[in-house]
C-alpha cells in the first residue's frame, strides 16, 4: 500500500512540475514575443471589427392588407422553420411600405412594394429582391352599372362612383385617361373599406390592385351581384407604361360549372416586389430569394413554373445578393446544410482564411524574432565590452587589476545568465572568448605597467 501511495505522490509530483515548467515557459516566451503576439491580436481585432456579423434572429417586415399579408405570412412560416422571426407590420399599404424603407431611422427593414411606385431619383438607401408575384388591377362593378361589362371604356368611370386606393397605381389609369383624379365620383377608401361600400351599393364600382389570394378579390369574384371588367385595350397600357404586365382570364377561367366569367377578361398588371433597406443582412437577403423561390416559384393562376422570383422591376437597383442568386442559385451550403449552420461556415471561413494569412508569417517569425532578440542582446554586451576595453586602455591602472577582473566576471555572467546563452549559442561562445582575450590583455598590460 506504502508503495503505491508513494508512485500516487511522484506521479503527481510529476504533474505538477510538468505544468509549472510548461506555464513558466510560456510565461517567459510572452514576454520574448509579446510585441508579435500584440501585432496579432490587433489583427484579429481588426478582422472581427470588418467581419460579416451574424444575421439578426429578427426582422420587421412592412405588409398591408389582401395579398401582401397572404404571401408575408407564408414567409413567416418558412423564416420559423429556419430560426428566423418575422415581425410583420401592418401598413396602409405599398406607397407606406416604400416611405418606411426610405426613413433610414426606421427599423423596418424589407417591404412588399407596387411596381411603378418608385422614383428613381429617390431610391438612396433602399435595393430589390426582385419581383415575386402579379399584382392585377381589377376592376369591379355591380350590376346593370354598365350597358356592355364586356367591353367598358375607362372613361366611362368617369360617370359612376367608383372606389379607389389613391396610394395604389390605379390612379394612373385615369391619368392616363386623361381623367380628372379630383372628381367628386371618385372616392378614396382603403380596399376594405371599398369592398363593403359596394357590397352595399354605396359605389357603383371599385379599382383595386391585389394579388388574386387576396379575401378581397376572392369575395367580389363570388359574389353574383358583382361582376369583373375587361380592359380591352390592355396592350396599349402596357406599352406606355413599361411597369405594367397583360394578362388574361379565359372564359370559365374562376368557376368552368358557372362559367366564371362568361367572357375572357383582359386585365393589366403591376408586380409584387420584395424592397429591403441596403443595410439588411446578406444571409437575411438570400433566405428571402429562397422563400420567394419556394412560395412563389411554383405555378399559379396567371404566373409559370419558376417565373418568380425575377428581375422585372428595373426601377431601384437589385442586390448583389440577388444579383448572385439569379446568375448563380444560393450558395453550395446552403442547399444541403441548415440555413445557421451554412451561414456559420461561410462567415466563419470568410474570417478565418485572412486570420491565417495574417497570423502565419507572424508564427513563423517568432524563432527568428526571439534569435535576433538574443543576438540584440549580444550587442548591447559586445558594445559594454568594447567600451570596457577602450576605458582600460586608456586609463589603465595596476591597482585596479582586481576590480577590471570583477568587471569582466560581471560581463561574462551577463551574458551566461540571458537568453541568448541559449538561442545564440555560438555568438555567446565567440563573445565569452573575447572576455578571455581581454583578461589575457590584462597581463599584458602588467607587462608594460610595472
Amino acid at each position: 500500500m506504502g508503495s503505491l501511495k508513494e508512485d500516487i505522490s511522484e506521479h503527481i509530483s510529476a504533474v505538477y512540475q510538468t505544468v509549472a515548467d510548461e506555464l513558466k515557459s510560456g510565461i517567459d516566451l510572452l514576454k520574448e514575443v509579446w510585441p508579435l503576439i500584440a501585432l496579432l491580436l490587433i489583427g484579429l481585432a481588426l478582422l472581427l471589427w470588418f467581419a460579416k456579423p451574424a444575421p439578426p434572429k429578427k426582422v420587421m417586415v412592412a405588409t398591408g392588407e389582401g395579398s401582401y399579408r397572404v404571401i408575408a405570412e407564408k414567409y413567416k412560416t418558412f423564416f420559423q422553420k429556419k430560426g428566423i422571426e418575422l415581425e410583420l407590420i401592418s401598413t396602409k399599404g405599398s406607397q407606406d411600405n416604400l416611405q418606411r424603407l426610405l426613413n433610414r431611422q426606421d427599423p423596418i427593414q424589407v417591404g412588399f412594394v407596387q411596381s411603378g411606385m418608385i422614383d428613381p431619383n429617390h431610391i438612396d438607401g433602399i435595393q430589390t429582391l426582385g419581383s415575386i408575384d402579379y399584382e392585377p388591377i381589377w376592376l369591379f362593378y355591380r350590376d346593370h352599372v354598365f350597358d356592355d361589362g364586356a367591353h367598358i371604356e375607362t372613361r366611362e368611370l368617369a360617370r359612376v362612383r367608383v372606389s379607389i386606393d389613391p396610394t395604389t397605381q390605379a390612379l394612373s389609369i385615369f391619368k392616363l385617361n386623361n381623367l380628372p383624379v379630383a372628381s367628386p365620383h371618385l372616392i378614396p377608401m382603403s380596399n376594405s373599406e371599398g369592398l363593403k361600400e359596394l357590397e352595399e351599393g354605396k359605389v357603383d364600382a371599385m379599382l383595386l390592385i391585389d394579388g388574386l389570394e387576396s379575401n378581397i378579390v376572392q369575395k367580389l369574384i363570388a359574389n353574383p351581384n358583382i361582376h369583373l371588367a375587361s380592359f380591352r385595350r390592355a396592350d396599349a397600357y402596357t406599352r406606355l407604361m413599361p411597369y405594367f404586365e397583360q394578362l388574361t382570364v379565359p372564359m370559365g377561367g374562376f368557376n368552368l360549372a358557372k362559367n366564371i366569367p362568361e367572357h375572357p377578361i383582359h386585365l393589366i398588371s403591376t408586380t409584387t416586389n420584395l424592397i429591403i433597406d441596403d443595410r439588411l443582412h446578406p444571409a437575411i437577403q438570400l433566405l428571402f430569394l429562397e422563400a420567394a423561390r419556394e412560395i412563389n416559384g411554383g405555378r399559379s393562376y396567371f404566373s409559370k413554373i419558376n417565373q418568380f422570383p425575377a428581375y422585372l422591376d428595373s426601377e431601384v437597383p437589385l442586390s448583389k445578393e440577388a444579383k448572385y442568386f439569379y446568375e448563380k442559385g444560393p450558395p453550395d451550403l446552403m442547399k444541403y446544410l441548415p440555413f445557421w449552420l451554412a451561414e456559420f461556415i461561410e462567415r466563419m471561413f470568410l474570417l478565418v482564411v485572412p486570420f491565417v494569412a495574417l497570423a502565419y508569417p507572424i508564427i513563423k517569425s517568432i524563432p527568428n524574432y526571439r534569435i535576433n532578440l538574443a543576438r540584440k542582446k549580444i550587442n548591447s554586451i559586445y558594445k559594454a565590452l568594447d567600451q570596457f576595453e577602450q576605458d582600460m586602455i586608456k586609463n589603465y591602472d595596476r591597482k585596479n587589476r582586481v576590480l577590471y577582473l570583477l568587471a569582466l566576471d560581471k560581463i561574462e555572467s551577463e551574458v551566461l545568465e540571458s537568453k541568448a546563452a541559449k538561442l545564440a549559442t555560438a555568438d555567446c561562445y565567440t563573445l565569452r572568448n573575447n572576455i578571455e582575450f581581454i583578461r589575457n590583455t590584462l597581463e599584458r598590460q602588467d607587462l608594460t605597467h610595472p
